[in-house]
């Protein structure tokens, strides 16, 4: 299967498309960012907010701390932090224009302004539609299946969406397909692409995540999984690759403010995918192409398997981005298309279902034993060992098996992630 120009460069857009940075977790941010909409637009701070979330941002945004507040969390939280902001150019960053002195303004308007929040019934796991009221005057932002796909802002009745859309934004529409992505084609990229055009991104990735992992391992954040992991066993690589990328999340859902390059919209894969990669990477002595040619395969491997599964669901993206990890961590030990796609689909069979309950402490768990589901594939497809066609959602051949874990993922699951969220809300 030989590489084309066309789908060399389509490979490009599709890293450049997903790798940007946020501060937080992403699905708050996002809600930031649609309120930064509204008080931009109004010129002024609403007296009165009316936002809708499909189920899935409720339960995202719930448990986990927003940067830049003091240490308050949830959904008024996100809002009322995108308000004082008002920088919506600053898209996923845009908590990083608030000043120490903000946070009681923050706190001021979420005791004073009216919000009220419901459910939307979507058809997209990913929907925000905000209004915001301010005596005559109203605006209002609709985010729709990315987080910072914009598909209208209105200001009075008035369609002012243009004035909030850069030329380099991707709207839904616009955005790479990414349903070309193959194992193979992945492989061939990663070992021939010029790093020229991609370096800038896949070195401030590496930059900004290892940033927040190290902060996390030196600090006291949430449940500190990765420093208790680190504590114990830091001098083994593989305890301390599943350390610090756990640390990472640690600080991340508990209102660090140092930026992350997200994967899949998710803060908390874009660490998974690269981390354990600088750590292995720096035990075997990698030069910094090797490195970025693994990131590659990391990355793309984690989007692949994200594809089917969709954005967000009752599917926990930290796995995908584990069993990402583990093909880096194979490529940098010399494996190519047989022994990552072993490597896949061993690290699939072992953690593939376990549940997404939203943004919290416990990411960081899940990410710790995602990292090891990854390498355990990989040490398996070393030593020549492997789940067979027919064991569980295995079935013969890389490709039939991704499909399969999407098919799980976004229909086997769809309820479960409706029960899960019933339970979030104690209904």
């Amino acid at each position: 299967m030989a590489l084309t120009k066309e789908k060399a460069a389509a490979y490009t857009n599709i890293l450049k498309e997903e790798l940007i940075p946020a501060m937080g977790c992403t699905e708050p941010i996002a809600i930031a960012y649609a309120a930064s909409i509204i008080s931009h637009a109004l010129g002024a701070y609403p007296n009165e907010i009316k936002i809708g979330l499909s189920g899935n941002i409720i339960k995202n945004v719930k448990s986990v701390i927003v940067p830049k507040t003091g240490g308050m969390h949830g959904i008024n939280s996100a809002v009322c932090a995108g308000i004082i902001s008002a920088s919506p150019h600053k898209k996923l960053e845009v908590l990083s224009e608030i000043l120490p002195e903000d946070v009681s303004k923050i706190r001021d308007f979420q005791n004073s302004a009216s919000i009220e929040i419901y459910e939307i019934d979507s058809s997209s796991p990913f929907e925000i539609y905000i209004e915001g009221f301010l005596g005559s005057q109203s605006a209002s932002a609709h985010l729709l299946k990315r987080h910072t796909n914009l598909v209208e802002a209105c200001l009075n009745g008035e369609d002012v969406t243009l004035r909030y859309q850069s030329p380099d934004d991707i709207v839904e529409k616009e955005a790479t397909d990414r349903s070309s992505l193959n194992v193979e084609e992945i492989l061939e990229f990663a070992e021939t692409v010029n790093l020229d055009e991609l370096s800038p991104i896949l070195e401030k990735q590496i930059e900004y995540n290892m940033a927040i992992a190290k902060e996390g391992i030196s600090g006291d954040f949430g449940a500190s999984i990765g420093r208790t992991l680190y504590l114990s066993r830091g001098d083994d690589v593989r305890v301390l690759a599943r350390a610090l990328a756990a640390s990472g999340s640690d600080a991340r859902m508990n209102g660090c403010e140092l930026p992350v390059c997200i994967i899949s919209g998710s803060g908390n894969q874009g660490i998974t995918a690269s981390v354990p990669l600088c750590v292995y990477a720096e035990k075997l002595g990698s030069t910094k192409e090797e490195l970025l040619r693994a990131l590659i395969v990391s990355d793309l491997i984690t989007i692949h398997q994200k594809t089917g599964i969709g954005c967000l669901s009752a599917y926990c993206g930290a796995i995908s981005a584990g069993v990402g990890a583990g093909c880096g961590i194979c490529y940098l030990h010399g494996g190519r298309y047989y022994e990552i796609s072993h490597t896949l689909v061993n690290a699939v069979a072992i953690l593939s279902g376990t549940i997404c309950d939203g943004a919290k402490s416990s990411c960081a768990a899940k990410i710790s034993m995602a990292v090891e589901a990854g390498i355990m594939g990989y040490e398996m497809a070393k030593s020549g060992h492997q789940f067979y066609s027919g064991e569980g959602i295995v079935t013969k051949g890389v490709e039939k098996t991704i499909k399969n874990v999407g098919r799980l993922a976004s229909v086997g699951m769809s309820g479960t992630d409706k029960e899960i969220i019933k339970i979030m809300l104690g209904k």
